[in-house]
């Protein structure tokens, strides 16, 4: 398994002993299920702590609600949100692990420069491909400069690529998601990113229906089946209220049963709010994979 590094030389934790949990910071008013619950960088190192106690390995940390519909926000106004908390949780915790949640480049480099060790860009490296570019694209075929990519080389620090495009018109949707990541992965190579620095999620609930994030989870093996450490974030996603037929805060068992089900399936680390319930769900399906070797 990779083993991915902080700029910082900050120990990030090995994917593949046990299943890694990131625990999500919005320092946003207005993200689906806790916008304008974190008032204060004191409130953000107050839930950080929490966090951490409760068994996160990583704290992600966004300015930006990703939400269908939500307002647009721009780099200054992302900066103002984010840089505070930042220090904050890095003053109180020195070592705790810490990925930025942009798809903005000067973002993700002002955030490591302040003490976060990696980024976590919706957009994988491919922000502002139209959907024709993305058809006309090739494995082999030449690229752009992607700004996030070469960010990510600049500052040595480790990048998350999540699946995402600008709209759900798939042909073929397995053949599309995996020539997705087959792009994304392209503009990171190109820039210069290690390999070991890689990790793909598969955009449960970004460009896809109900039954698209049912799919992509269902057979996330394929994604797994690429090389990298993956991580899944379905925590109290709409598809769940969909299916369940639940409001956000009534969304705690769809998050555990997705989460088993994606441990099962090969993902190395859950994105959750409910940070203690889903450590339980965690390790519970940690010791069914491990059976007879359970020690």
């Amino acid at each position: 398994m990779h083993l991915w590094q902080s700029p910082h030389g900050r120990p990030l934790p090995s994917p593949g002993k046990r299943t890694l949990i990131m625990g999500v910071l919005n320092v946003t008013p207005d993200s689906f299920s806790d916008g304008g619950e974190l008032v204060s960088p004191q409130a953000v190192a107050d839930r950080a702590g929490a966090m951490l106690q409760a068994g996160a390995d990583v704290l992600d940390l966004g300015g930006e609600s990703t939400r269908p519909g939500a307002a647009a926000v721009g780099a200054a106004e992302e900066l103002d949100r984010v840089l505070p908390a930042i220090a904050a949780v890095r003053r109180a915790f020195p070592s705790a692990p810490i990925s930025i949640d942009t798809y903005k480049p000067d973002v993700a480099a002002a955030a490591i420069a302040e003490g976060a060790d990696i980024i976590n860009d919706i957009w994988g490296c491919a922000h502002g491909f139209t959907s024709d570019e993305r058809k006309a694209w090739s494995p082999g075929a030449a690229l752009p400069r992607s700004p996030m990519a070469e960010t990510a080389v600049r500052l040595r620090c480790p990048i998350i690529l999540m699946h995402n495009r600008p709209d759900r018109a798939y042909g073929d949707f397995w053949a599309d998601v995996l020539r997705d990541f087959q792009l994304s992965l392209a503009l990171a190579r190109a820039a210069g990113v290690a390999e070991h620095q890689l990790w793909l999620d598969p955009g449960f609930g970004f460009a896809k229906d109900v039954p698209h994030n049912l799919e992509v989870l269902r057979e996330l093996h394929r994604i797994v089946a690429l090389g990298y450490p993956v991580l899944v974030g379905t925590s109290r996603k709409s598809t769940l209220g969909k299916v369940l037929g639940t409001t956000v805060d009534q969304r705690l068992e769809g998050t555990g049963a997705t989460a088993v089900w994606a441990i099962q399936q090969g993902a190395h680390m859950l994105r959750v709010h409910d940070v203690a319930e889903m450590v339980r769900f965690a390790r519970m399906a940690d010791a069914i994979n491990a059976g007879l070797t359970f020690a």
